[in-house]
């Protein structure tokens, strides 16, 4: 037997004898559960939909008054129970998100959805408070209040997606011209508001399927870009 299988076998014989288990050393954590990873979803398109859906019935009564009538029992129901109803609970979701100005947004909007379809309630009987054209003035005043509160908000969202620029944006001008109309009685208003309004309530629908259209439910070629309007850096 050579001297180096000798030396070999002493050295695996010591290396075997120097390996001890230290008794002192802590122990291995013991495995852990992962936390459950909980997912929420996006409630903002169903807020934009019913923001463009209450506007855009709203915008087309006002363009066919004269045929459909002057009462808005149409725009009542739907500024009730879907816009006034709906966007105030994305309201309280997008406040539970942390989204602190989409929350804002959509509770005021529902709120004004809800007060807009009470003036006309029957039982609440505000429309016979006011005779003639003082009730119109009245009207007057409330949409130039939202005028003031949608112009703010538009400030706050330049920087968000330019449907939401643009959906704001015309909705000022909408309330502007109904507001003058309910002042002056001027029709020109009217048509030039329910136009504008239009066209908002179609910002807010591209708005909406921007972020409902996802690569989960919908083809590629279908879906809309959100055209975000400033980086995340300015």
């Amino acid at each position: 037997m050579s001297s180096n299988s000798i030396t070999e076998k002493e050295g695996s014989k010591d290396n075997y004898y120097v390996q001890t288990v230290n008794m002192d050393a802590p122990l291995p954590p013991a495995p852990q559960m992962q936390p459950y990873q909980r997912t929420f979803g996006n409630p903002a398109p169903l807020g934009m939909l019913a923001y463009g859906t209450v506007f855009l019935c709203s915008s087309i009564l006002t363009l066919a008054s004269k045929q459909v009538g002057g009462e808005a029992n149409l725009v009542l129901v739907f500024a009730t129970f879907y816009g006034g109803i709906s966007q105030t609970l994305v309201g309280m979701w997008e406040m539970f998100l942390g989204n602190t100005f989409s929350a804002t947004v959509f509770t005021t909007y529902g709120g004004f959805n809800l007060s807009y379809g009470a003036l006309y309630l029957p039982q609440i009987g505000l429309a016979t408070v006011y005779s003639g054209q003082h009730f119109y003035n009245a009207i007057g005043i409330y949409l130039a209040i939202w005028d003031l509160i949608t112009f703010v908000f538009l400030l706050g969202a330049i920087r968000t997606t330019a449907p939401i620029v643009a959906t704001l944006g015309f909705t000022v001008c909408a309330l502007t011209c109904l507001s003058i109309n309910a002042f002056t009685g001027n029709e020109h208003f009217a048509t030039a508001g329910g136009a504008l309004g239009i066209i908002a309530s179609f910002g807010a629908y591209y708005g909406a399927l921007s972020l409902f259209w996802t690569q989960q439910t919908t083809f590629s070629f279908i879906r809309l870009p959100p055209l975000i309007t400033a980086p995340s850096n300015v």
